[in-house]
């Protein structure tokens, strides 16, 4: 048990800026082993992002409330998947050869076609967001309770963010890393392809959120899955497989495609 309270540690300090215990650290044995509970590390991204639409919601409005749970979202991670999807739009916008394009997603400054990507990807985030709180059905008799009030808008954005990055652990598993491994932060994870057994832990994580929803929204996860697929062979096709930025860049694609999906279901189906 305390082995596996290392790990899921050791995730935490690799995807978030949130404080970890002293001992944890990069260690290879653990950072291998980590990705099972990637999904877990989104929910709590999610779960910070959710109680704070709520106090801003509460005291200042709606549209705010929702600026504020994306900028609590980037906050707790670091930026760390908007940049790698960034450096992405910068790369295979701006490179035309493999060569090219790992140079300009190695390089740190942010040019147009990242500039561009941001702007359009949390612009989409953001009128997604706006969308979701309304299929909650108790906000139209409100309670005391946010819990109540504010529940299935919380089981959304967990189902998000651990499907989103449930999805980066099966790219892992199914396509090959590429550029300099030995110099890359990432290296113990890539290097050693997640097993079947931490395939099914966190799948079990990503999809848990979903029994407490309409079994209906768990059909959102397959345009996610479609969506990472074709997100991998495009990188393949490109430069041969993956890089850490192209892990970060199917993360936010998936979430979003997942809002999207959400969206629809909740409008015309349920």
């Amino acid at each position: 048990m305390k082995k596996e309270i290392r790990i899921f540690f050791t995730a935490m300090m690799f995807l978030t800026r949130l404080p970890v215990p002293h001992y944890t650290d990069h260690s290879q044995e653990y950072l291998e082993k980590s990705a099972k509970y990637f999904p877990l590390i989104g929910w709590l991204v999610a779960g910070i992002s959710w109680l704070t639409y709520v106090v801003f919601n509460k005291y200042v409005g709606e549209d705010i409330a929702i600026v504020a749970s994306i900028i609590a979202g980037i906050l707790t991670t670091g930026a760390f998947h908007e940049d790698g999807f960034a450096d992405c739009c910068d790369a295979f916008g701006g490179g035309w050869t493999k060569e090219k394009i790992l140079t300009i997603m190695k390089d740190s400054r942010l040019g147009t076609f990242g500039v561009i990507g941001l702007i359009s990807i949390l612009a989409v985030k953001f009128l997604l967001l706006k969308e979701m709180p309304k299929f909650s059905p108790s906000l139209s008799s409100p309670s005391i309770n946010i819990f109540s009030n504010y529940g299935n808008f919380l089981l959304l954005l967990l189902a998000a963010h651990g499907a989103s990055r449930l999805m980066g652990v099966y790219t892992i598993r199914f396509y090959e890393y590429v550029t300099d491994i030995d110099a890359s932060k990432a290296k113990p994870i890539t290097s050693n392809k997640p097993s079947i057994g931490m395939l099914i832990v966190a799948t079990i994580f990503a999809l848990a959120p979903f029994a407490l929803l309409d079994y209906r929204l768990l059909v959102a996860v397959i345009p996610m899955g479609v969506a990472a697929w074709q997100c991998g062979e495009y990188f393949k096709k490109w430069i041969g497989g993956y890089t850490g930025d192209c892990l970060g860049a199917i993360q936010q694609i998936t979430e979003i495609v997942f809002y999207l999906s959400a969206i629809i279901i909740l409008r015309y189906w349920i």
